[in-house]
C-alpha cells in the first residue's frame, strides 16, 4: 500500500497522527483541531468511563466532520494479589503533607474496564480504534471489524508487530525507545524492547505487510520525513502536541516541557507501576533506588493519583508525571493547526533536500 493510498483510507491529507494521550492532554478540542487541520486526532480514553467515552465522541463529532481515533489499554492490568503497600505509603505520606493532603490510603484494586469501554466504542462507531499494552481477544477484534472500525495496535518489537498483523489490525504503530509516556511492550522484557524508532520502523517494514505508523521522539517535519523514508506510512506525534493551547496539559507540566534545555527524560515506574518515559523530577528521584516498593500497575497509578492531582492544582511539577519523549527540547507552544502547518512545511523541505 502506498502512502497516498493509506492517507486516502484514513481520510486525512497529511501523514500526521496526534497520539492518544490519556489522562487529560487529549481534549475534545485538541482532537477536533487536529482533524480539521487535515491530520488524524486521537482521544486518549484509557482512564475514561464508558459514559465519558460516549460523551467525548459526541462532542468531537460536534466540532469536526472528519474521522478520528479512540484509544484504550487492551491489557496490562496486573491481577489482584497480596502486596505490601507500607513502604510506598510511608514515602507518600510526607509528600501528601507537603501538598496539604490527608495521609495516603491504599485504594481498591482497579478492575480492568476494557470490555465496558470497548462496548461504548462499538456503539459510537468512530472511524478508528487504537490500542496498546497488548491485543484484544479475537472476539473483540471481530466485533470491531464487523462494525467497520479500522484498528491500530502498538508494537515495540518485530515479534509484537507480527502478532498484531496476525490479529488483523489495519496498521501497526511502531513505538520506539524515544517515545514519551507508557511503554506498550506486551511480549518479553521492557528492557529488550527499547528499540530506536527509525530502526524499529525499518525492521517492521521488512517483517510485516501492514502499514507502519512511526512513533517515538518525533517532534518536527524533518523527523517525519526520516520516518517516511524508512518505510512508515504516517507519523504519530504526542509530545509535540502537549504544548498546544487546545491540549489539557496542566500548566506546570506545560512549563516544564517548554523550559527543558536538554533531554533529562528517564524510564520510570514511579508514577504508575508500569515503565514510562518522563522528565526527571523530585518524585522520581525520591523513588530511585527503592524500585522494589513500587506497587503493580494500575494500583500504583491509583495510589499516586491524589498526589498528581494536587500537584497540578498547586503548580508543583516535581510531583507530576511529566511524561514526554526524548525530543522534548524541540517543543513549540503553537495552536494545533499552526503546528501541523509547520510540520508539513518542514517535512516537504526535508524531502526536497534529500
Amino acid at each position: 500500500m502506498t502512502q497516498s493510498d493509506f492517507l486516502r483510507d484514513l481520510g486525512i491529507t497529511h501523514p500526521i497522527i496526534q497520539a492518544p494521550m490519556a489522562g487529560g492532554p487529549s481534549t475534545r478540542e485538541l482532537v477536533a483541531a487536529v482533524c480539521n487541520a487535515g491530520a488524524l486526532g486521537s482521544l486518549g480514553s484509557a482512564y475514561s468511563t464508558p459514559e465519558q467515552i460516549t460523551a467525548d465522541i459526541e462532542k468531537v463529532r460536534s466540532l469536526t466532520e472528519k474521522p478520528f481515533n479512540v484509544n484504550l489499554f487492551a491489557a496490562g492490568y496486573a491481577p489482584e494479589s497480596q502486596v505490601d503497600p507500607g513502604p510506598m505509603l510511608a514515602l507518600l505520606a510526607e509528600i501528601h503533607e507537603l501538598l496539604h493532603l490527608p495521609p495516603p490510603t491504599v485504594p481498591a484494586w482497579p478492575v480492568n474496564p476494557f470490555e465496558k469501554q470497548l462496548q461504548a466504542v462499538l456503539e459510537a462507531r468512530p472511524a478508528f480504534f487504537s490500542f496498546t499494552f497488548g491485543i484484544p481477544e479475537p472476539h473483540a477484534m471481530a466485533r470491531l471489524k464487523a462494525a467497520g472500525i479500522a484498528t491500530f495496535g502498538t508494537a515495540t518489537t518485530v515479534e509484537e508487530g507480527q502478532m498484531l498483523e496476525a490479529s488483523g489490525v489495519t496498521a501497526i504503530v511502531a513505538q520506539g525507545a524515544e517515545a514519551g509516556s507508557h511503554r506498550g511492550t506486551f511480549v518479553g522484557s521492557f528492557e529488550s524492547a527499547m528499540v530506536p524508532t527509525l530502526e524499529l520502523v525499518r525492521s517492521l517494514s521488512a517483517a510485516v505487510s501492514r502499514p507502519i505508523i512511526a512513533s517515538g521522539g518525533l517532534m518536527d517535519g524533518r523527523d517525519i520525513a526520516q520516518a517516511l523514508a524508512r518505510g512508515a506510512r504516517a507519523a504519530q506525534l504526542g509530545s509535540a502536541f502537549l504544548t498546544c493551547p487546545e491540549a489539557g496539559t496542566p500548566e506546570a507540566y506545560r512549563r516544564a516541557i517548554l523550559a527543558a534545555r536538554e533531554d533529562t527524560t528517564v524510564i520510570t515506574r514511579a508514577f504508575s507501576g508500569r515503565p514510562a518515559r518522563s522528565l526527571l523530577n523530585t518524585f522520581i528521584s525520591k523513588v530511585e533506588g527503592k524500585e522494589k516498593i513500587i506497587l503493580p500497575f494500575p494500583l500504583q497509578n491509583a495510589l499516586t493519583r491524589p498526589m498528581r492531582t494536587a500537584a497540578a492544582k498547586l503548580g508543583k511539577s516535581g510531583y507530576l508525571s511529566l511524561f514526554v519523549g526524548q525530543g522534548v527540547t524541540r517543543a513549540r507552544a503553537l495552536p494545533a493547526a499552526e503546528l501541523i502547518s509547520r510540520l508539513v512545511a518542514e517535512m516537504l523541505q526535508a524531502q526536497a533536500a534529500s
